[in-house]
């Protein structure tokens, strides 16, 4: 059996004196989309930030590819083939399209990261848009360029997070072809999404999170079984 790409036991989260994360197990197979459900509040940003190494106190187990991390420093993390999106994108407002695609470097020695042109042909609205300042890009744009800076380093395994929030729904067709895409590339991506119609049809397995637990898992084959469940735990 191959390694989990993302193997997470028993993780405890804490934010200061908060504890927001209670023994969170999930597994993610190398190739998988996988998507984390939930009501705000329920813990999945803080899931993909504990993954990272970017909340308060972490306990427990998350291997990627084998290999334990949880007492990483972040920058560590990233270099075990780890991309992360934030929900605020972070792009460098002063800097243009091109500007930004070309400031990150490749986080790991086995897998090169995309070309500026492998980008291009996959967002080519960023290539129209290669001389614009990051502040006047669309907020769709500023949404591609965040994700194709990711892809730039050569990360493998990638942590999206509401990536198509407030987007008009051509960017979200775009995007929802590009994960379609990296997928067959051999990406494997852990998305936190709001928009179930956006995730839906992506994902392979899906995580259902309240108050910090998964309280379901199940695969895309049982998705039509369990929307009774999933019309009561998120309302959708």
């Amino acid at each position: 059996m191959s390694t989990a790409a993302l193997e997470i036991r028993n993780l405890k989260a804490w934010y200061g004196e908060s504890h927001i994360l209670h023994d969170v197990n999930l597994v993610v197979k190398p190739g998988e989309v996988v998507t984390l459900l939930g009501r705000n509040g329920a813990g999945r940003t803080t899931t993909l930030r504990a993954i990272m190494g970017l909340t308060g106190t972490r306990k427990g187990s998350i291997k990627v590819n084998g290999v334990e991390s949880i007492g990483l420093a972040t920058h560590k993390v990233a270099h075990l083939g780890v991309g992360y999106c934030p929900e605020e994108r972070g792009i460098f407002s002063s800097l243009s399209a091109e500007e930004n695609l070309m400031l990150p470097p490749m986080v790991t020695k086995t897998s090169k990261g995309m070309s500026v042109k492998e980008i291009y042909e996959i967002f080519p609205n960023l290539e129209e848009r290669r001389s614009s300042q990051g502040t006047r890009l669309s907020g769709g744009e500023q949404q591609m360029l965040a994700v194709a800076r990711i892809l730039r380093t050569g990360a493998k395994l990638l942590l999206l997070d509401e990536i198509s929030e407030g987007l008009a729904p051509v960017i979200v067709q775009a995007l929802a072809r590009m994960i379609t895409m990296l997928k067959a590339k051999g990406y494997t991506i852990v998305m936190v999404e709001q928009n179930f119609r956006f995730a839906a049809p992506l994902a392979d397995r899906f995580y259902v999170m309240e108050h910090g637990h998964i309280v379901e898992s199940f695969a895309a084959s049982e998705l039509e079984s369990k929307m009774p469940v999933l019309n009561e735990l998120l309302g959708v």
